[in-house]
């Protein structure tokens, strides 16, 4: 099935190819995709309209999310992924656990590539979702995960990060094998704890203009 500009927007921007605080020009996306300027254009609306992206006077520009929106977008994203967790632990297949867990193998060989493992972690968290077995939980997963995409940079790329998320990986895996609800709740709330602490060190580092 062929994606839509939209889609294949929304990719370019989760895949880091636009970063946030780069243009969006309508003519410039059309060439590049290969489709008229009508649906880019449509796509574009529905991306500003989703604050995906913002407007720069004239130009749209990929959204970026200040201190207050990023502590709003964890706070959401630790309460339905842990509700993701508990429901997994109840109701994950045996093939669905066994899958997590060959996930779980393959990405202690990219421990030391950030970037790689980032594209993992999101596949991760996207099949404990679905193992949830509830389909209005996964679309609202689905609008959390589209804004982290807003974030500049991975928190997996802190020194240290890669292996500790993998560590806690492991915890909510095998929560989730055991059938502890409750033990995958917590496991995942807390990843997703440690995870908002790196990401509010990396943005402290930052210098200040």
């Amino acid at each position: 099935m062929q994606k839509d500009a939209y889609t294949l927007i929304l990719e370019a921007i989760d895949s880091g190819i636009y970063r946030p605080g780069d243009r969006l020009v309508e003519s410039e996306l059309a060439e590049r995709l290969g489709v008229s300027r009508t649906p880019v254009r449509e796509a574009l609306q529905r991306l500003e309209t989703q604050s995906m992206l913002a407007r720069d006077g004239r130009s749209l520009i990929v959204a970026s999310l200040d201190h207050n929106q990023l502590a709003e977008l964890y706070v959401v994203r630790s309460e339905l992924e842990g509700l993701a967790a508990r429901l997994a632990a109840r109701h994950a297949t045996p093939e669905e656990v066994h899958v997590l867990r060959e996930m779980l193998e393959e990405d202690r060989n990219m421990v030391d590539d950030p970037q790689a493992l980032s594209r993992s972690n999101r596949r991760f968290h996207r099949q404990i979702h679905l193992a949830s077995h509830n389909r209005y939980l996964v679309q609202q997963l689905d609008l959390v995960h589209r804004s982290m995409a807003l974030l500049a940079s991975t928190s997996l790329a802190a020194e240290g990060r890669g292996r500790a998320a993998l560590a806690e990986h492991e915890a909510i895996v095998s929560a989730i094998e055991a059938g502890d609800a409750n033990g995958a709740h917590q496991a995942l709330k807390s990843h997703i704890s440690r995870a908002f602490e790196t990401r509010l060190k990396i943005d402290a580092a930052k210098p200040t203009r």
